[in-house]
């Protein structure tokens, strides 16, 4: 097997600054787009994470990196930034190869990512990590003080390993935290990366740390003492229960969950344009996007010939190699996930759904982990392809009556990460928009600023990400009340 990603130390997982030897095995990464294995890297155990862990608390309780000036530790996340910078190549190869990312995309995936990182180096310089306020309490003023939290565990998913990991790097470092990188399982390549880049910018020992680890290390590492906060994007279902585990100790935690999107397609939204807005995001990453905008809320009146022009653009994707630039479309990101997906697609017919399109493997591509993007019309909102997080390229086409039943309709669902109202009318969408359960509200697709927090409402999440806000999760609060020296 190659390692074409330039990994010095694949067999190893990083600890107190130095690559070491892994106790738990291997795990062999496989191209879901060849179904070959590509790569194998080291497997961390239980006995790995108490050493990694261990190597974090030092690096809080006594090394300086807590203690550094925030300008200071912006000198040295800006040099991981440029560590980073100088593996984009290798970066968009591990996306294109684990996930089955378009080739044409990478560079603006991983580019985007590593330009955040750059910029929490600015924000922790203008930070307001220390205020002085007048106080109540009579000859006194009060320091208000934002301390860094401590040892953090970053979990990251497997559908966008390099992005999602530095939306929680890098808040983490700049508040002083210690970093636990934790990637999954299928998708450890950014993270060898990442771990290298900070070895290259010289930061102090134990401020981060390797474990690729499955779900017993990994469920270990979440329920470990040592761990202060736990940052976790991924399903729901193991949201929920990350949430419980920290609970019992009282960790503080973020997380970034599942979702069932809406778009309200409004009746002044030409149907053309609705069809390539619809019909465009529904492609992302094979529609493996939280924030995918999976139900399709349509008037009545629109129904019929919206789902015919979707149909007409999805029947045009061309699915394929992800390495091809003529490609829209590349594979699931692995076997597991193809099955789950099939199964929704079969689900949806037996619940009395028209499958419009789609749903099947695409007869261009001989192997390789392929759906048609498939589109199901005539549902109902109390359907399971309706309520339930498919994870593929599968819309949903739901028609409603007016638009009070629109909205009824978009917040009927346990999730409320993103949505979307189709329309020429901008004033429009501010006003649905405020009535939307939902973090995230966008004119006219799949749109987010990750310079602004992003996150769920309901069961999709705690707490969250991106921009100046998304620092103050990695904080504590301290108050230090003074006496005023009188006159």
């Amino acid at each position: 097997m190659s390692n074409a990603f330039n990994i010095a130390n694949p067999d190893k997982i990083f600890v107190d600054g130095v690559w070491r030897a892994a106790s738990g095995g291997q795990f062999h990464l496989t191209n879901p787009a060849t179904e070959e294995v590509f790569i194998s890297v080291a497997q961390a155990s239980e006995q790995d994470v108490d050493v990694v862990v261990a190597a974090a608390v030092k690096a809080f309780e006594e090394g300086p990196w807590p203690q550094y000036s925030p300008a200071k530790r912006a000198e040295y996340i800006r040099a991981m930034a440029a560590a980073l910078g100088e593996r984009q190549a290798d970066l968009e190869q591990a996306f294109i190869q684990q996930v089955g990312g378009l080739a044409t995309f990478a560079p603006f995936a991983v580019g985007g990512a590593t330009a955040t990182l750059a910029r929490y180096a600015d924000i922790a310089e203008s930070y307001a990590w220390e205020e002085v306020v007048p106080s109540s309490v009579p000859g006194h003023e009060a320091r208000i003080m934002r301390d860094p939290v401590g040892v953090v565990a970053a979990i990251a998913p497997w559908n966008m390993p390099y992005s999602i990991m530095i939306q929680k790097i890098a808040p983490a470092l700049a508040a002083g935290c210690p970093v636990i990188v934790k990637p999954s399982p299928e998708t450890p390549l950014e993270a060898y990366i990442i771990a290298e880049a900070a070895d290259k910018a010289g930061l102090p020992p134990g401020v981060i740390g390797l474990l690729p680890a499955d779900r017993d290390a990994s469920d270990y590492l979440v329920r470990h003492s040592g761990v202060d906060k736990i940052s976790f994007t991924g399903s729901t279902l193991a949201g929920k229960r990350i949430g419980s585990v920290a609970a019992e100790r009282v960790a503080r935690v973020t997380l970034e969950l599942g979702g069932k999107s809406p778009a309200i397609v409004l009746e002044d939204a030409p149907v053309e344009m609705a069809a390539d807005i619809i019909a465009g995001s529904g492609c992302m990453l094979t529609g493996q996007v939280c924030a995918l905008l999976s139900r399709v809320i349509v008037p009545e009146s629109m129904h019929d010939a919206l789902a015919e022009a979707i149909a007409q653009r999805f029947a045009a994707v061309n699915v394929g190699d992800p390495n091809d630039p003529a490609t829209q479309m590349g594979p699931i990101a692995m076997a597991r996930q193809l099955a789950r997906v099939e199964s929704y697609i079969t689900l949806g017919v037996e619940e009395g759904a028209t499958l419009k399109c789609g749903g099947q493997r695409p007869a261009n591509v001989g192997k390789g982990y392929y759906i048609e993007p498939t589109l199901f019309t005539h549902v109902d909102n109390s359907m399971r392809i309706a309520r339930e997080e498919i994870f593929g390229p599968v819309l949903v086409l739901i028609p409603y009556r007016d638009l009070e039943h629109a909205i009824e309709i978009a917040n009927d669902t346990s999730y409320g990460l993103n949505s979307s109202v189709i329309t020429t009318d901008a004033s429009q969408v501010t006003a649905i928009g405020r009535r939307l359960r939902a973090g995230n509200v966008a004119q006219n697709g799949l749109k987010a600023d990750f310079e602004l927090p992003f996150g769920g409402f309901k069961e999709s999440g705690v707490g969250r990400e991106g921009g100046v806000e998304g620092i103050q999760p990695y904080t504590e609060t301290k108050i230090i009340l003074t006496e005023v020296a009188s006159a």
